[in-house]
């Protein structure tokens, strides 16, 4: 009954406000502002917010199967800048408490009080002997660039032209002629292996503690938009009872676009002209990246239809990616939910505020 009066006052929704689970903490993006918040290790929360600068493209940009690949450029590059923002924050806040905390061991006591003064004392201290390293600075950014490109690299290489290398093998010493330049069983064969490369490589990161954490924010961010859209107070306990899988998860948005490159694979010949073993999968590779732009296209609508409607067509579509959140979302902790909410109320359009602030008990956030 609770529930359902709470959705008269604010309406149940489908919201367009998503957001991205980072290093001990979360990033929010709504339509006017993004706003980040991370877990110090000291326990308190550092927050940060911004107002939302609109580049001014041409209206085809805007266009379906187009402004897919335009939203995903920008939530890479928004959400790399937030990875490495909240990456930033939790080292610099790490470091003095580790070594303050081997000279002072901290009591029952003095536990809090210890870390803060730790915090500060250590952060003058290396402000004041330690000038800022103009090298090391360039020296940090050319070693991210170089990881990000030979992430890259590794990625294209799994993805692309290890399934196309594989079926190469096999067409040349084990399938029939018949079955050898089937464009159908092709592009089936090469799809199905990325899927199960993916699956595979998602299952071995959350085995890392770090991962784990990272995948358990992801979780607190779910649960809070799905709070949201069903119109509840944003407290820790609402967000707890939800649901951690979302059709609109970027895990989805990979699985959609790998099923959707089996579709597009049905278009690329199987044999280039007289070309054989290294060289064919090399082309076919080529063409399967040259094409990356057109699966975003139609994976980015796929996405979009399974976020705002909810029927069988959309179920099904969004059926493989709930199937692997089971890997890449985790249930969090209180302290992970209580970053989400405050992320997330960041970002809320000022019109929903004010009809939140209606409510009986209100947005807590319980921080």
């Amino acid at each position: 009954m609770k529930e359902k009066k709470n959705c008269k006052l604010v309406s149940c929704r489908k919201t367009s406000i998503g957001g991205q689970a980072l290093m001990e903490g979360i990033m929010m993006r709504g339509p006017q502002k993004s706003a980040m918040a991370v877990r110090r290790p000291n326990g308190e929360i550092f927050f940060e917010e911004e107002e939302n600068t609109a580049k001014k493209r041409p209206a085809f940009c805007r266009w379906p199967l187009v402004r897919g690949v335009f939203g995903f450029i920008d939530s890479m590059r928004l959400g790399y800048k937030y990875l490495m923002r909240s990456a930033e924050i939790f080292c610099e806040e790490e470091a003095p408490l580790r070594e303050k905390s081997e000279e002072t061991p901290l009591t029952p006591q003095t536990g809090v009080e210890n870390a803060v003064s730790a915090t500060e004392e250590s952060a003058t201290e290396k402000a004041e002997q330690e000038p800022k390293s103009i090298f090391s600075g360039a020296a940090m950014t050319a070693m991210t660039v170089l990881a990000t490109v030979l992430g890259v690299a590794l990625a294209l290489v799994l993805v692309f032209w290890l399934p196309a290398f594989i079926y190469q093998l096999l067409a040349d010493h084990v399938l029939p002629d018949g079955a050898r330049n089937s464009r159908m069983l092709r592009s089936v064969f090469e799809g199905l292996l990325k899927i199960v490369i993916l699956v595979v490589y998602m299952a071995l990161v959350s085995l890392m503690k770090d991962i784990r954490r990272t995948f358990m924010y992801h979780g607190a961010e779910h649960k809070t938009i799905f709070c949201y859209e069903k119109g509840l107070p944003l407290t820790v306990e609402n967000v707890r009872k939800q649901r951690r899988f979302h059709p609109r998860c970027g895990t989805s948005f990979l699985i959609l676009m790998l099923l959707v490159s089996i579709f597009v694979g049905l278009f690329i010949p199987a044999q280039f002209g007289t070309l054989t073993g290294m060289a064919n999968t090399l082309v076919r590779a080529a063409c399967k990246i040259l094409l990356i732009p057109v699966m975003m296209g139609i994976g980015y609508e796929l996405l979009k239809l399974a976020g705002k409607y909810d029927n069988w067509f959309t179920r099904v579509i969004s059926a493989p990616g709930m199937w692997l959140q089971h890997i890449t979302v985790r249930e969090p902790d209180d302290g992970m939910i209580e970053c989400a909410i405050m992320a997330f109320e960041a970002v809320m359009p000022e019109e929903d505020k004010t009809a939140y602030l209606a409510l009986d008990d209100g947005p807590k956030s319980a921080i």
